[in-house]
């Protein structure tokens, strides 16, 4: 279940929950399921060995997680146009082409784990914007990133330094 290759210190997508460190982590993934092939908007997580690239958070919403956290400021963004030379990057608005807004009104990006899917040299259309990030409700998909409870969250974001492993199986 675990992955040929798989540490105790891997995260590693189960069909549970997100197992790391002995404990398991209830968490949803993308509406497309997983997949070996992903593509800018089909909704899909993406099987494969990431690693967390960085850890983002809103300072006005919370103290650091941990002393790699980067804050998240008005007018940051991620670049979500593969036609765009910026495509799957952090940017700052004002920005012309398609981009996700890294502060949301809602609390889903107050604290993200910034994969390295496709990142930091994107090839147009692979897909973008793959995050760990608070799920909106139990079991409710995301657009393709990995949703945790906010509790969970904030404990992932205190120990997965950057380059920790993200396993994600095929189905």
């Amino acid at each position: 279940m675990t992955g040929a290759g798989a540490s105790p210190r891997d995260m590693v997508l189960t069909p549970v929950g997100l197992r790391y460190r002995g404990r398991l982590y209830p968490c949803s993934i993308g509406k497309g399921g997983r997949s070996c092939t992903k593509r800018e908007g089909d909704g899909a997580t993406p099987s494969g060995i990431h690693r967390v690239a960085m850890t983002l958070y809103r300072p006005d919403r919370m103290a650091p997680p941990a002393p790699w956290a980067l804050p998240i400021r008005t007018g940051d963004l991620w670049s979500d146009d593969a036609s765009d030379p910026a495509y799957n990057t952090w940017v700052r608005a004002p920005y012309e082409s398609s981009a996700e807004d890294l502060r949301r009104a809602d609390p889903l990006y107050d604290l993200v784990l910034v994969t390295d899917w496709n990142w930091p040299h994107p090839i147009p259309g692979r897909g973008s914007c793959i995050f760990i990030h608070q799920w909106r409700r139990p079991g409710y998909p995301t657009e393709g990133c990995i949703g945790l409870r906010r509790d969970h969250l904030r404990v992932l974001a205190a120990v997965a330094a950057p380059g920790t492993r993200l396993i994600v199986p095929r189905e």
